[in-house]
């Protein structure tokens, strides 16, 4: 349900916002106002921004601090990923939908060139660059997990990255839900995440049936955001259950074998 309205300046109500921008609060109220202030301090776009409380929490949001529109949705309980961004998207005004993770951190306004990109009918979403907190390029571009894959990662500690990222836009299999700008008309065509993925892998999912739909994943370095990686899954084991569990669906969903028939029908085709 709605819990505050906070509207912000001119231009930013109604049909007028551009972009609405997803964010999901899990008891994070201090890097949720550190992103709001940097969307308010970089962003030169018209936003619109729908912020979910995913666990009991105060929010305090003064009116008119922000140069954008705060619509704050409370959930009577916990609710996915997939489910709390699709819920927001619902709710949509902008002609572009972004999903944004609490814990990500802008030093300039990351819109421009990715809406570029979109500009391109065959692209399906675009991220821009992840860096660490120490400034180390993260693996937020990867190829398409596989059994295989994975069994090796559990046995590989250097784990280097999938992609060589240079100064140009990369189209990798698959880029991670802490930052995802699509389309409104794409996403919707998609019908958002599947929320059957409580949390880990809706991102896998999405962008394997948005290739699967012929669109491309967009990678741009020439945007590069910050993010504070905390890697609960890695230290909590009730995260790490839930991230066995999204990656068993997605191995047996008929998402997955369609891709891998289709990756070996592409294979088939540039070999003669």
């Amino acid at each position: 349900m709605y819990d505050h309205h906070a509207p912000g300046g001119a231009g930013t109500s109604g049909s007028d916002c551009q972009i609405t921008v997803s964010v999901v609060s899990h008891d994070q109220g201090p890097l949720i106002k550190a992103l709001l202030s940097d969307l308010n301090k970089y962003s030169s776009r018209s936003i619109d921004v729908i912020l979910t409380i995913n666990a009991s929490e105060d929010m305090d949001l003064e009116n008119g601090e922000y140069d954008f529109s705060i619509r704050i949705l409370r959930n009577a309980k916990p609710r996915g990923f997939g489910s709390n961004h699709n819920a927001a998207f619902a709710l949509r005004r902008g002609e572009y939908f972004c999903v944004l993770n609490p814990d990500i951190r802008l030093n300039m306004d990351p819109f421009g060139p990715l809406l570029s990109s979109l500009a391109d009918s065959n692209v399906g979403v675009v991220a821009p660059l992840v860096r660490n907190v120490e400034g180390t390029v993260e693996d937020s571009a990867r190829r398409m997990p596989t059994p295989l894959v994975i069994v090796g990662k559990l046995f590989d500690r250097k784990q280097e990255p999938d992609y060589c990222i240079g100064q140009q836009p990369i189209n990798p299999d698959w880029i991670a839900g802490m930052f995802m700008l699509f389309r409104s008309d794409v996403f919707a065509r998609m019908g958002g995440f599947d929320e059957r993925y409580f949390l880990y892998y809706e991102d896998v999912d999405l962008c394997a049936r948005l290739m699967l739909a012929g669109y491309k994943i967009v990678l741009d370095p020439s945007v590069s955001v910050v993010h504070d990686a905390r890697r609960e899954s890695h230290r909590n084991f009730g995260y790490f259950r839930r991230h066995v569990a999204s990656i068993a669906r997605f191995f047996i969903s008929p998402v997955f074998f369609r891709y891998m028939l289709r990756r070996a029908q592409l294979r088939n085709e540039t070999s003669f």
